[in-house]
């Protein structure tokens, strides 16, 4: 159905540059880690310490990993007999040695290879490419776009995929040609040879209202900058002089953090089963801060290793959360508390070494139990200030430079949701802190807490034969570390509006923003909204598709009945109506309307969606009438009210059903209409008792949010409203094609998608890009021309035509 002009594939895919995430060294080279060196066979790991804290440099690296140092051993621990042996790291070692000759206050540099640069650098050219484009209209006009109805906060990245996209949309629209290319593959039919007045197809002609020739394309964007001196708000400048990777000592001295502060080591402990352990070089004073550690804040289920069958038809590796097949190492270095989901873990040189303790015994010199602890930064500190910067500083034309005049926020991350913690990992902190005079070579203890002290005993004194597997427990966190906020709270990103549903219910006509229930800001300021439909809306227009046979046609087209089988991207069109039982009970108008169906390429996603629309008028006309009937018109008029829409068209209904899916394709079905278009996504069908049906992404392109379908409630998804649907496995009609069902029996999933507008100038074009480049488009001679041949809500008027659909 769709166009995308700028790579010729359905729908367009999330950019690139629109991600805000960095991939880390996913790419990197130069760090690997080999499960059997053998055949190279090459394990995720993480490497603390140096590993994660260097950055990379093409040019000036200088210092790369020595591979001769690395030891593997457990310090003479036999498993099963040694307890200890598989509770820590056999990997030991890790050294960097200096390739270039290294100056005071230089930055230590290490080269992440040519895959990592050259993935960064796209990233990073798309991005400032958009950014550039926008820039370069920024002093045309003082047009800013309409923003009402939407909720603040709307991304200047919207604004780069909108220009994208509109310099993409062709002023000729080729829709012969796109006709005959499909006849020719047999994907179309010839509207030749179709009767007057079911033409779907317009002629070949030019793209009048092209967004390039109209004023409203000249936008204002603020923020960018053209002067080649860095401003506040833009990234800083890639450096190209070994001066730039430089600092003072001084400068470091007033405003760094020194992690290790160079008086620990590392060495074999003296604790039995521990391995090595972290010793002093010299006298610590009580109070002292000895190491300070940034943190990794992970979700606490990202450690259990669950089932996963790789060799499964449908939904490949999606784990099976009632069988657990182990915990990740990384555990036994995690802080957490009992009641968190998030667990932190020190990526800082040396922290991983030290051991545990038990309870501290007193602040006498070498007195047993802990001699340090654990603490968040003190107010006005350093490392309070960087990591305070660090935390709250954004991407992008959000970045700020630290100043060591401004006072920021302190230890931000404790007033914040667990979820929102580990959407920023890497950039909080802790310190340890000596609890009493720490003398020289004297090990560096902390107390991992009772929970932990108690599940060492029980799995220690066990007869090794009757272990499950090596220990495994995260390290428990002194009393009050943990804010209240961070306890008894869901890891789990979820919607408020859906989960107040059944306390809270939506009234009809009523349009919220889909927002997160656990910090109540929106998914996306943008596309993600949700309609309440009238009470018994849902079971009408099914009892509607009932009726014209459209359930009957899905039954045989996802059971793949003969006749009713289609290739991938197949075309065929219908008459349902001839598919009721009984003839009787529908008109003739009814039993002859013809209805296309299409199978959405399952040959790369294998799945099975297809699509059923009208295909021609007297079709077309019956479904805008069915949803008038059962209430649609409310949904119209909220959402035209809340977006200050003067009319809305709904110029295009569609059916989508499933029943198997291993993969599907985020993708937007509406994009750089002015914010003016919306899908409408409501359900007829759904199989009770299984996972959600439907993935929303969320505007950081980063986090995807699944949720269920719901009877009398509609997803309105906007202008780059990014979805898809999610992995499911009702069941594979070549499964269960010997066996002897009829296609009724099978469980299925139907749903229905009214697109609609406010068809103008500034989206005439752009419509007539996506839904009129490709056949088949029953809907073609709605974007003949200006004003719309319909009008289905008019706030002028206060009308609602839907049930009286065809007239002006």
């Amino acid at each position: 159905f769709l166009h995308d002009g700028m790579h010729n594939n359905p729908f367009p895919s999330v950019p690139s540059e629109m991600f805000e995430f960095d991939e880390g060294l996913n790419s990197a080279t130069g760090l690997e880690f080999y499960v059997n060196i053998d055949d190279e066979t090459r394990m995720s790991s993480f490497a603390p310490g140096i590993a994660s804290l260097a950055n990379s440099h093409t040019v000036f690296n200088n210092m790369d990993r020595n591979y001769d140092s690395a030891v593997i051993g457990y310090e003479d621990l036999q498993a099963p007999w040694d307890a200890g042996a598989g509770a820590f790291t056999p990997h030991t070692g890790l050294e960097f040695t200096a390739t270039k000759a290294i100056r005071e206050g230089m930055e230590l540099l290490l080269n992440y290879g040519e895959e990592w640069h050259h993935n960064h650098q796209t990233q990073e050219a798309n991005r400032k490419k958009a950014r550039n484009q926008l820039d370069g209209n920024s002093e045309e006009s003082s047009f800013v776009r309409r923003r009402e109805g939407f909720v603040e906060g709307i991304d200047k990245k919207w604004d780069a995929l909108d220009f994208r996209e509109r310099s993409q949309c062709p002023k000729e629209l080729p829709t012969e040609k796109g006709k005959r290319d499909r006849i020719t593959v047999g994907m179309a039919v010839d509207s030749s040879d179709l009767e007057d007045g079911n033409k779907p197809y317009s002629e070949y002609r030019r793209n009048d209202y092209h967004p390039s020739t109209i004023e409203y394309d000249k936008m204002r964007f603020e923020g960018f900058d053209k002067s080649k001196k860095q401003k506040k708000g833009q990234e800083p400048p890639v450096p190209h002089h070994p001066k730039q990777i430089t600092k003072e000592l001084s400068d470091l001295e007033d405003h760094g953090v020194c992690l290790s502060f160079g008086k620990l080591r590392v060495g074999r402990s003296f604790k039995e089963q521990a391995g090595r352990g972290v010793f002093s070089t010299t006298h610590i004073q009580k109070g002292e801060t000895i190491l300070t550690s940034p943190l990794l804040a992970i979700k606490r289920d990202d450690f259990t290793i669950y089932k996963s069958d790789p060799e499964q038809k449908f939904v490949r590796d999606v784990v099976d959360k009632s069988t657990i097949v182990g915990y990740e190492l990384l555990l036994n270095y995690a802080f957490g508390h009992s009641d968190s989901p998030m667990l932190l873990v020190p990526s800082a040189p040396l922290a991983n070494f030290i051991n545990h303790g038990g309870p501290s015994e007193g602040e006498k010199p070498k007195s047993n139990g802990a001699n340090v602890f654990v603490r968040w930064p003190e107010e006005g500190s350093k490392a309070a200030q960087l990591f305070g910067w660090a935390y709250t500083n954004g991407f992008g034309d959000k970045y700020q430079d630290f100043d060591p005049t401004t006072s920021y926020e302190h230890n931000p991350w404790l007033k914040m949701h667990p979820i929102d913690v580990m959407e920023r990992s890497g950039k909080l902190v802790f310190e340890y802190v000596a609890l009493r005079d720490i003398h020289n070579n004297e090990e560096i203890l902390i107390d991992y807490g009772p929970l932990w002290e108690n599940a060492w005993n029980s799995f220690s004194t066990v007869h090794p034969y009757a272990r499950s597997g090596y220990f495994r427990h995260s390290i428990g966190v002194p009393p009050n570390l943990y804010p209240p906020n961070w306890l008894h709270v869901s890891d789990k990103y979820e919607i408020k509006e859906i989960k107040d549903f059944e306390s809270n219910p939506l009234k009809p006509g009523e349009v919220l923003p889909l927002t997160w229930a656990h910090n109540g800001k929106p998914v996306s300021s943008k596309y993600a909204y949700v309609v309440g439909l009238p009470e018994g809306f849902s079971d009408k227009f099914l009892k509607y598709s009932e009726e014209i046979g459209v359930v009957d046609l899905y039954n045989k087209l996802l059971a793949e009945q003969q006749g009713y089988h289609l290739p991938s991207d197949g075309f065929a069109v219908y008459k349902p109506g001839h598919l009721v039982s009984n003839q009787t009970a529908i008109g003739q108008v009814e039993r002859d309307m013809e209805f296309f169906a299409h199978r959405y390429h399952s040959d790369q996603f294998n799945f099975n969606m297809h699509f059923v629309a009208a295909w021609d008028e007297a079709a077309r006309l019956s479904v805008l009438k069915a949803l008038g009937n059962a209430g649609f018109d409310v949904a119209l008029r909220g959402i035209g009210e809340r977006f200050g829409y003067y009319n809305l068209t709904c110029f295009h209904g569609s059916y989508m059903g499933v029943t198997h899916c291993d993969q599907s394709k985020m993708h937007s079905d509406i994009y750089a209409t002015d914010d003016k278009s919306w899908n409408i996504i409501f359900p007829l069908i759904t199989v009770e008792g299984t996972d959600p049906e439907l993935d929303i992404m969320a505007e950081d392109m980063n986090t995807i949010i699944a949720v269920h379908y719901l009877k009398d409630i509609a997803y309105a998804i906007g202008d780059f409203g990014y979805h898809q649907t999610r992995p499911i496995a009702y069941y594979d009609p070549e499964e269960h094609r010997d066996k002897k069902k009829k296609p009724s029996e099978f469980p299925i999933r139907v749903v229905f998608g009214a697109y609609c507008s406010q068809v103008d100038e500034t989206n005439f074009a752009m419509l007539r890009h996506i839904y009129d480049g490709d056949d088949p488009a029953p809907f073609a001679d709605q974007f003949s021309q200006l004003p719309m041949k319909e009008i289905h809500w008019d706030r002028s008027t206060h009308s609602v035509s839907l049930a009286m659909p065809g007239r002006a």
